[in-house]
């Protein structure tokens, strides 16, 4: 999608206008466009592989009774106008440049706190992957599923892991994000705080302004720090200064027990820091089924992590000894200590002096920005897409939504985002991976539910690997026979959530499950063990059998 703007002479009316406006809607590429008789100007939005700008002014000049004078570039003397401004760095932000680049359009991208590349690349996602795969490599060399097998430990250089978890994210956030965009001519990099002036111009650090057709708010998140008494005060750490700490803690609070703060635990625990999990919920993982949460905080306490949950936090505390965290549980007085404490307590949206106010773009009570499904705010102009708008929190889906954005934006499409099969996966060991709905929410949905479990204890694969903990469920529609849900906590078993969310976006069937083959001895074969599950016990079956 191209625009273009000509001045037209020969416009005595507003009548003028519109049938100009008529006119060229009728002709095909044209997707927008807009005359003003007042400023004798119209400006056309078109489809540059069906019309081009010349055949536009040829149409105005030999098909209507009016003369375009000249073209009018905005861009002229204005070198602070855009097509498009963005207003973060991270992946949301990374997926619309690349799609506004591929529509020609002339891009601010401002983003400031972390660098470029947002959280997944600097601290979330690499960071945290690489640092648990190097504490599974030394939790392997000190324990082994088979008697045979005795092992000889593990030497860790700590400052040496996080020298090479610094290198490797330099590396990609150099060769996936900057690397990517160096060669678009139309992008501009800025780094400063954005903040609103009106739904059209921002301002940068408070100095210089910048104006655009449209602007794209795609401003991340940050963690959330929870009201207890003192802990402001104290020297706490987040994922954002964890990572880059190259001496490594004795002892660790971790205040939280959702996904990050569990992978984080269990991972420093692995690489011989005594960890404290600390859990306000009776749960950790409070938002997921509780069956899925028991069966993940027995193995991790089987393997030694000290896990405490249902508390009231009352105060924290520093001294020289490290940090206090004073709590009750059931009424009773608990006294936690450790050399350091991390938070980890949720994230909230980055739409603070933003300047939203300005714009009357509408946010919800947590600071989530509203979005409509085609992730357009309350301001037609103005859209947001990433951690700033309440939809799940994963750099996969924020690049999706960065993507929509602008196309919506800019080509006159009118996607919409659907996560009904979206899979999702927790880096722990085992892991938890889901997709679609639990049966909670399909009760909600009023939609009539059935399901299979099938422990890896029944699955070949695990018994020959001596590592049967966890399970795979299945929740099937009951009158159609369709996988709406399935919910996995097995070690790698994120690698067998896709296949199950294609199952559930293309109507996939249990029987077309049941009857597929699956390679015999791969974990994968446990899903057609589970959809057997619904019909038949597949402790009677021979192996291979259905």
């Amino acid at each position: 999608m191209k625009i273009v703007k000509y001045e037209i002479s020969g416009m005595t009316c507003d009548h003028c206008a519109s049938g100009i406006q008529k006119h060229l809607s009728t002709k095909d590429g044209i997707i927008e466009n807009h005359v003003s008789y007042k400023d004798k100007i119209g400006e056309f939005k078109y489809d540059p592989e069906k019309i081009s700008k010349e055949v536009i002014q040829e149409i105005i000049d030999k098909e209507t009774h009016y003369k375009v004078v000249a073209e009018i570039d905005d861009k002229a003397g204005k070198p602070n106008n855009f097509d498009l401004i963005i207003i973060g760095g991270g992946s949301a932000a990374f997926s619309a440049a690349i799609k506004a680049n591929s529509l020609g359009l002339s891009t601010l991208m401002v983003n400031a706190g972390l660098d470029f590349g947002g959280t997944c690349v600097n601290v979330g996602c690499v960071p945290s992957k690489n640092l648990i795969r190097a504490a599974e490599t030394v939790y392997h060399a000190n324990h082994s599923n088979f008697k045979g097998i005795k092992p000889q430990g593990a030497d860790i250089d700590f400052g040496s892991l996080i020298k090479g978890k610094k290198q490797l994210v330099n590396e990609l956030q150099k060769k996936k994000y900057m690397d990517v965009v160096s060669d678009f001519d139309n992008l501009v990099l800025l780094k400063g705080w954005a903040e609103f002036v009106d739904n059209k111009t921002i301002i940068v650090d408070g100095k210089e302004k910048f104006t655009a057709l449209k602007i794209l708010i795609a401003s991340g998140s940050t963690t959330k720090i929870p009201a207890i008494k003192g802990l402001s005060k104290i020297n706490y750490l987040t994922n954002i200064s964890l990572f880059d700490i190259e001496e490594q803690p004795k002892s660790l609070i971790v205040l939280g027990g959702g996904y990050i703060a569990l992978e984080i635990a269990q991972a420093y625990h692995r690489l011989g820091t005594k960890v404290i999990l600390l859990q306000r919920s009776v749960n950790i993982l409070s938002r997921l089924n509780p069956e899925i949460s028991e069966e993940l905080l027995k193995h991790l306490r089987n393997e030694g992590m000290e896990i405490h949950t249902g508390l009231d936090f009352e105060e924290a505390s520093e001294n020289e000894t490290g940090i206090i965290v004073k709590a009750k549980k059931s009424g009773k007085p608990q006294i936690f200590g450790a050399d350091k404490i991390l938070v980890s307590t949720g994230t909230r949206p980055n739409t603070y002096n933003l300047g939203l106010e300005k714009t009357e773009v509408e946010t919800e009570k947590s600071g989530h920005i509203k979005v409509d499904d085609h992730l357009q705010t309350s301001q037609s102009n103005i859209y947001a897409a990433g951690d700033c708008i309440n939809t799940p929190a994963y750099v996969y889906t924020a690049a999706h939504e960065g993507r929509i954005a602008v196309e919506n934006a800019f080509s006159g499409t009118d996607f919409k985002i659907d996560y009904s099969s979206l899979p999702w996966v927790v880096f722990t060991d085992p892991q938890i991976a889901g997709t679609g709905i639990d049966e909670a929410e399909a009760i909600k949905m009023n939609i009539p539910f059935e399901t299979s479990r099938i422990e890896l204890k029944d699955i070949p694969r695990a018994i020959a690997a001596n590592d049967t903990r966890g399970f795979i469920k299945l929740i099937r529609n009951k009158e159609t026979d369709m996988l709406i849900g399935a919910r996995i906590v097995a070690p790698e078993g994120g690698e067998l959530i896709q296949q199950l969310s294609m199952a559930i976006k293309y109507g996939i069937a249990i029987k077309e499950l049941s009857e597929n083959l699956y390679p015999y001895l791969t974990l994968s074969e446990g899903i057609k063990l589970a959809a057997i599950t619904f019909g038949k016990d597949v402790s009677k079956l021979s192996c291979c059998a259905s």
